[in-house]
């Protein structure tokens, strides 16, 4: 694993660079194995060591930013949420998301699996990218938004869904699935691929918020259905921190990556929150 200010030369992943990847540790709870490191995500996937990961979320960027407008509480914004969401050429976005996911697969172990959420502007990429990779993909999860906001252009249908593909390591693996609490938080029934859960609610944005946050509900089922308590989790785009949130609630540890400090000051408090928060009688979101 990653230590602070290590660098890449002294980390054991036999796949690390000769350059330096310097690691700025924002936050750290080392008794329950939760921290934010400051940095650009591929860097410190880089510096880390091999199969450290039990499970790894990542919502990576969606590119999305094309200038274009949407409706957001009533009023007409503009969809650009910054820099890193720019929209390059498709073989850059291609190379850039079989770079990223190949040290995913590098940092996961043996059993391990990787969920990875987006819509149409790039989870066929991210698709062939697992693919191409040696990955196998158990389950692209529909996920209905149910409150979607409306299409301003009326040229196309309300996009109200986005798409999550869960993959192991490789088609051998053993990978993690808790059938039987899934089925138990379904009232007994098979849980579908199809799942309905509002987007944040207020309460997760109280510090603050991402453009592309993900609700905690989201993140529980998750890490419930293909994680156990004590499992090591990344999250390489962690922006606001939800995924280290339902890690600190679920018992799990988590490692976060995010180059925006103001995001990481929201994860940070967010986790602390949790930590603070009395113990919960039941599962939230499943």
């Amino acid at each position: 694993m990653l230590d602070e200010n290590e660098s890449s030369g002294g980390v054991r992943g036999k796949s690390a660079p000769a350059r330096r990847a310097r690691v700025n540790s924002y936050f750290q709870d080392t008794r329950r194995g939760l921290r934010l490191l400051r940095g650009d995500a591929l860097e410190l996937m880089r510096a880390a060591d091999d199969e450290s990961f039990d499970l790894i979320f990542a919502d990576p960027p969606y590119f999305l930013s094309n200038d274009g407008v949407t409706c957001q509480s009533g009023r007409r914004v503009s969809v650009n949420k910054g820099a890193w969401d720019k929209a390059p050429a498709v073989d850059e976005i291609q190379a850039f998301n079989v770079a990223w996911l190949g040290e995913c697969k590098r940092l996961l172990k043996p059993d391990g699996a990787i969920w990875v959420t987006g819509t149409a502007h790039n989870i066929y990429s991210v698709g062939f990218a697992l693919q191409t990779l040696g990955y196998k993909i158990l389950n692209d999860i529909a996920w209905y938004k149910v409150n979607p906001p409306p299409n301003l252009a009326c040229r196309y249908f309300t996009h109200a869904t986005e798409t999550i593909l869960w993959a192991k390591r490789d088609a051998k693996a053993k990978h993690t699935f808790n059938y039987q609490e899934m089925k138990l938080a379904n009232g007994g029934k098979q849980m579908q691929s199809l799942w309905q859960i509002m987007p944040p609610m207020a309460r997760e944005k109280r510090y603050g918020k991402h453009p592309t946050q993900k609700p905690e509900a989201l993140l529980e089922r998750i890490l419930r259905a293909s994680s156990n308590e004590g499992d090591r989790v990344l999250d390489p785009f962690c922006g606001s921190g939800t995924t280290g949130v339902v890690a600190a609630r679920t018992r799990r540890r988590f490692t976060g990556f995010d180059v925006d400090e103001n995001y990481l000051r929201i994860a940070a408090q967010r986790i602390a929150d949790e930590l603070a928060a009395p113990a919960r009688s039941k599962p939230r979101g499943v």
